[in-house]
């Protein structure tokens, strides 16, 4: 600070009330007090004053505006011309100045946890000017600290696991509280921890808060959780102090410190005979108190069984008996043996001194069921030579009744698996015999299954598959392995190969494999064979000059026979074609040649010959044109054929004489349609029975006759299959005049009589004489 000017001195301190410190320029008063009347400063030395703070201790429960201090500037005379003004933290709101006095008040109630230290700025004004008297000066508000907040842990309730049968001082859970005083003053938030539950189980460190065990040998089977109670206290633990608690839940977790143990040293359990391999007959348990792993026991057979063995279920820790060797309650009906049960991971801290196995007896007994036949063996493999006579033996197949009774028995086969019927089986002594002579060549093998069932109990059956190898018999002669396609050059010389051939044979060859032998007749002036001897054979030319003209094939017979016994042979026909080569003997052409004319044949017979070729040919053309003319029939054979047509009708014609090209009659007088009639478009597969409908009555209109006749033509089974247009027309009997169309006229003109057209009027009269002019009749 400037010493030309005068200075606020800060002099507050809630250890020392009524105190001053001396200054050159003026003086602050403390917290608690004022200067002494007397206008005496009191002394302190030795102390190490921070002269720019006040001490105010937080939660100050006095008056509602609370003294904080008092500024005071050696400007001030007294006469009210000074005027004292604070800015900063809380300036105004929580903390307020006496404008003449410069005396500070707080106006709430502070809280150090909230915010500990405030700074504010202080000025001493010219009431009047507003000048300023004394310059800006930087001083520092302090709460201080009481022990007002109770220590708080994290949770109210924690969990801790321990292993059991710990020593005494094994560290279990370190729990912490917090405390919101200040730490560095006071003991406001020195804590001490306590245990207030729990004991004598377990312990506490009073200074960090660390949980040990306190009690030798604490055994979960016994007790396995423990609930303790911790209580940490400020003030160091003093009186006064304020406490937080919280609950430890403690477990006690499992080591493999107890063996497992047989609560029944003796078991009992039976099985019937018919228990399949691996089947179950029992189960047996040991007790454990321990858990997990801990617990985790397996069973075994002291000294191994032949029929027995025991597994160990991983779910349920129980041993399970189970069958390794078929069960016979004839042969034995009473088995024991001793089981052993041992824990599969042990402590190393607990094996001695203690037996961690335990030992019991099982005693099994077998129970008699009644057993299907059992068969001698399963499968049967019989062989049997092919084409063996219907009836013969083939091999015989046997079963028993494995009971005590030894009930007979009967055999069949199932036709399911002999669907040929080619086998029979006695059904007493169960000998196999054919049915039809065998064929190996066909089938191999066959695999069919006899039934074995009790006479007594027919529900009792066994099947048994028997396997039939058919043996071979050398039956069938060796032929061409191939279709050979074989051509022999024109130009070609003697000695030449033209083809090589082998054969195939369906049998089995005896030993090794198959030998042929190939020939032909020795006489054969063309073509000769030379044997391979690797089952393959050439065919050469025996001579050359081959001609087309005079034979453009030959069929060259090859005898195929076999060494077997009995030996076979066949013939089999190699077909050679004779063709015209290149001088490389590259085929170019196999087709017969022409045959030249022969010299007597003069060119004017050959045109002759072609000339009436050529007439014959035209003559089949024009009979064969006016037979397909001739079969043409006229679209409209008479009025009662109608047609589903249209037909252009633009002919004027010779009037009544003209009634050849399409005559509508038929449909004005639907009643002459003759029965049975056919349409003539179409010729129908296959006769269908003509359906006459109904002659439409006379006073029938003309909606109803349309109807009528689409029906009639919608149902007809002889209808072409192409869509076709049908036209109906009818004129309706209601015209007194009736119809004036000639169609209608009779068969023949004489039977006309056109004197009634007179009476119509003077324009029918000529009409009349027109028609009767023009009659046969009247002409004549």
């Amino acid at each position: 600070m400037r010493t030309n000017q005068a200075l606020l001195v800060l002099m507050l301190s809630v250890l020392w009330p009524s105190t001053a410190l001396p200054f050159t320029t003026g003086n602050i008063e403390n917290l608690f007090g004022k200067p002494e009347s007397d206008g005496r400063v009191l002394q302190r030395s030795k102390r190490g004053w921070m002269w720019n703070q006040f001490f105010l201790l937080e939660e100050y429960t006095g008056n509602d505006h609370q003294y904080v201090g008092k500024l005071h500037s050696n400007m001030d005379k007294g006469d009210g011309t000074v005027k004292y003004v604070l800015t900063g933290d809380g300036a105004g709101t929580l903390f307020l100045i006496d404008e003449k006095s410069g005396d500070i008040h707080a106006t709430k109630r502070l809280d150090r946890e909230e915010k500990a230290m405030y700074t504010l700025h202080a000025k001493v004004l010219d009431r009047n000017t507003n000048a300023e008297l004394e310059p800006d000066t930087e001083f520092n508000i302090k709460i201080h600290d009481i022990n007002d907040n109770a220590p708080k842990f994290a949770k109210e309730i924690f969990f801790a696991s321990v292993p059991e049968m710990s020593e005494v001082g094994t560290s279990v859970v370190t729990i912490t509280a917090t405390d919101a005083d200040d730490q560095t003053y006071g003991n406001s938030a020195k804590l001490v921890y306590s245990i207030l539950q729990g004991q004598p189980y377990f312990s506490v460190d009073s200074e960090n808060g660390t949980i040990k065990t306190a009690l030798p040998g604490m055994d979960r089977e016994v007790k396995e959780n423990y609930q303790v109670v911790i209580q940490a206290k400020d003030m160091a633990g003093q009186m006064g102090g304020l406490s937080g608690t919280t609950t430890v839940s403690i477990t006690l977790s499992d080591v493999n410190d107890s063996p497992p143990r047989f609560a029944n040293h003796s078991f009992r359990m039976t099985a019937v005979e018919s228990t399949e391999i691996g089947g179950a007959v029992g189960r047996i348990r040991a007790d454990d108190p321990d858990v997990g792993r801990n617990a985790e026991m397996e069973y075994t057979i002291v000294g191994g069984h032949d029929t027995f063995n025991i597994i160990t279920d991983q779910m349920t820790q129980e041993g399970v008996v189970i069958i390794k060797k078929t069960l016979d309650y004839e042969s034995k009906r009473e088995y024991e043996f001793r089981v052993e049960v041992r824990n599969t991971y042990l402590d190393a801290r607990f094996i001695h001194g203690l037996q961690f196995k335990d030992y019991a007896t099982v005693k099994v007994t077998v129970e008699d069921v009644d057993e299907p036949p059992l068969f001698g063996m399963n499968p049967y493999i019989i062989e049997v030579h092919e084409d063996t006579a219907a009836g013969s033996f083939v091999g015989v197949v046997s079963a028993r009744d494995p009971d005590a009774d030894d009930k007979p028995v009967k055999y069949s086969i199932d036709r399911h698996t002999d669907l040929e019927r080619l086998f029979n089986i006695d059904s007493v002594n169960g000998t196999i015999t054919t049915l039809k002579a065998l064929d190996r060549e066909m089938s191999k093998w066959h695999n069919i299954s006899v039934v074995a069932t009790e006479i007594n109990n027919p529900r009792q059956t066994t099947r048994v598959p028997v396997f039939i190898k058919v043996l071979d018999v050398n039956d069938n002669a060796p032929e061409f392995a191939m279709s050979y396609d074989t051509f022999v050059c024109e130009n070609v010389k003697a000695g030449q190969l033209i083809q090589t051939i082998s054969a195939v044979d369906t049998d089995e060859p005896l030993v090794g494999q198959h030998k042929f032998v190939f020939s032909i007749s020795a006489s054969n002036p063309n073509f000769t064979i030379i044997d391979r001897e690797d089952n393959t054979a050439n065919i050469l030319t025996r001579r050359g000059g081959f001609s087309r003209r005079e034979m453009s094939m030959y069929f060259l017979p090859v005898v195929i026979s076999d060494n077997d016994y009995p030996i076979q042979s066949s013939t089999s026909t190699l077909i050679v074609r004779v063709c015209a080569c290149d001088s490389r003997g590259n085929m170019q052409t196999c087709n017969p040649e022409v045959l030249p004319f022969s010299d007597g044949l003069t060119t004017g017979a050959l045109v002759a010959i072609l000339l009436c070729v050529i007439i014959l040919l035209m003559i089949v053309v024009l009979f064969a044109a006016l037979r397909r003319q001739r079969k043409k029939e006229p679209l409209i054979i008479s009025k009662e054929d109608v047609r589903d047509n249209v037909v252009s009708y633009n002919d004027e014609g010779g009037g009544e004489e003209d009634t050849q090209a399409f005559d509508i009659g038929t449909l004005r007088n639907p009643e002459v349609m003759e029965t049975n009639k056919l349409r003539r478009d179409i010729i129908p597969e296959m006769l269908f029975p003509f359906r006459r409908t109904s002659p439409i009555k006379d006073n029938a209109d003309v909606r109803d006759f349309i109807n009528g006749r689409l029906q009639e033509n919608d149902s007809d089974p002889t209808a072409p299959p192409y869509d076709s247009l049908a036209t109906y027309a009818y004129e309706g009997t209601g015209s007194l005049a009736e119809s004036l169309s000639s169609l209608e006229s009779a068969a023949t003109e004489g039977d006309q009589d056109y004197d009634y057209l007179s009476n119509w009027g003077p324009q029918f009269k000529k009409l009349a004489e027109l028609y009767i002019g023009r009659s046969p009749d009247r002409e004549t």
